[in-house]
């Protein structure tokens, strides 16, 4: 009985951070449009000496492994390589804020390291919910 909360538990966290990362990417894809996106943060790159190029490409990539990470996570597919490139977008998205801002305020992307973290901690075996369990990707203990 103890282990469907645990089965419960990695669904509802990977689902949660799913929907967090897929809607930022949405958001950045669809709504702000990708253009809007680097125009806000141009002045600053410019200031920093961050090349145009640089920062499109950064732009382009943090947006697309959010959107595309977030659906992995929320259906559970390549659970391991999702976590692995949401981590890295966090750790790029920290270095461009700490590059532009020394004291830069946290509440966005803390609640998604925290998430990520706890999600990298949790067995494979938790993710019975899942399209890795569903297509066997996963390894039973």
């Amino acid at each position: 009985m103890f282990d469907h909360k645990l089965y419960y538990t990695e669904l509802i966290v990977r689902v949660f951070a799913g929907i967090l990362f897929f809607f930022q990417g949405y958001d950045k894809v669809f709504k702000i449009k990708l253009k809007g996106v680097i125009n806000t943060f141009e002045d600053e790159a410019r200031r920093d000496h961050v090349p145009h190029f640089m920062l499109s490409i950064f732009v382009y990539i943090t947006s697309f492994v959010e959107l595309i990470g977030g659906v992995f996570l929320i259906i559970g597919l390549c659970r391991d390589y999702t976590l692995a490139l949401l981590s890295a977008d966090l750790i790029l998205v920290s270095i461009a804020f700490s590059i532009s801002q020394a004291m830069w305020d946290t509440k966005y992307v803390f609640p998604r390291f925290a998430l990520i973290v706890t999600l990298l901690m949790m067995p494979d075996y938790w993710s019975l919910y899942s399209a890795d369990n569903l297509f066997h990707l996963i390894d039973k203990p």
